[in-house]
């Protein structure tokens, strides 16, 4: 499973998945089925403005269409974040290598290469596929040159996956009831964090997920208590008050 480190807004380096080949296939074909539907509206939106209008009317509209097509794509990535509908839908997103949203310029590069990647010359898209499963970050050669790739945009561990990984005690008492200001993607993140530290031993990780959460809930560590226990004790307040109040 290749992943990519990417800098959450509260500057912690979370591992992401990067989309692979079936990924971006699905999420293309989705994009495409709504051209094929935009395709048709356009044809007989065409024919009944001929009919009523002039002829010229048919190639108007046909010419939006196109025109639509070649620029969905960066259009799309620009204003919804890296994504387009398709994309949207499978839950991956353009990000740039380095983990940084992409920039206007990586993006013109992307769509700029889509010819070479999915232009009729070069295979209808035989250059993207082969270049996605042989690059070490799945990526076409519009995404190499840009330095950029497609991540799912879920994160490994979920708040599912968080719910069960301990048991408390039935007469278990919460020491920080201020951890209900947090919510799921900010347990999701600390259980993150607590595992790349149980992996690489990386202190710098909990240090600075305690001071974010400790501003975030407006408390204190008490006395006795180190870090790394915080934040286990806080999984557990969260886990308990949450579940008492279902």
């Amino acid at each position: 499973m290749d992943t990519i480190k990417i800098s959450t807004a509260q500057n912690i380096d979370i591992e992401y998945e990067i989309a692979g080949l079936g990924e971006r296939i699905a999420a293309r074909c989705i994009d495409l089925a709504g051209f094929i539907v935009l395709y048709f509206l356009s044809v007989i939106i065409g024919l009944i403005a001929s009919i009523g209008l002039s002829g010229l009317s048919f190639y108007v509209a046909l010419i939006a269409f196109l025109i639509l097509f070649v620029f969905y794509d960066l259009v799309c990535e620009l204003f919804m974040n890296g994504q387009t509908f398709g994309k949207k839908a499978l839950r991956i997103k353009v990000i740039s290598l380095d983990g940084a949203q992409p920039t206007f310029g990586q993006y013109i590069f992307r769509w700029l290469f889509r010819m070479v990647d999915f232009g009729i010359p070069f295979g209808w898209g035989v250059v993207a596929l082969v270049s996605v499963v042989v690059t070490k970050n799945h990526q076409r050669v519009g995404d190499i040159l840009a330095k950029t790739t497609l991540i799912k945009t879920r994160p490994r561990t979920q708040i599912e996956n968080v719910a069960f990984s301990f048991t408390l005690p039935d007469e278990y008492q919460p020491i920080f009831k201020e951890v209900l200001h947090l919510n799921d993607r900010d347990i999701e993140l600390v259980y993150e964090v607590l595992t790349s530290y149980y992996q690489t031993g990386n202190p710098q990780l909990i240090y600075t997920m305690t001071g974010k959460i400790k501003e975030h809930i407006l408390t204190t560590i008490p006395a006795g208590m180190n870090e790394l226990q915080f934040l286990e004790t806080v999984m557990k307040d969260y886990k308990h008050l949450t579940s008492n109040l279902g």
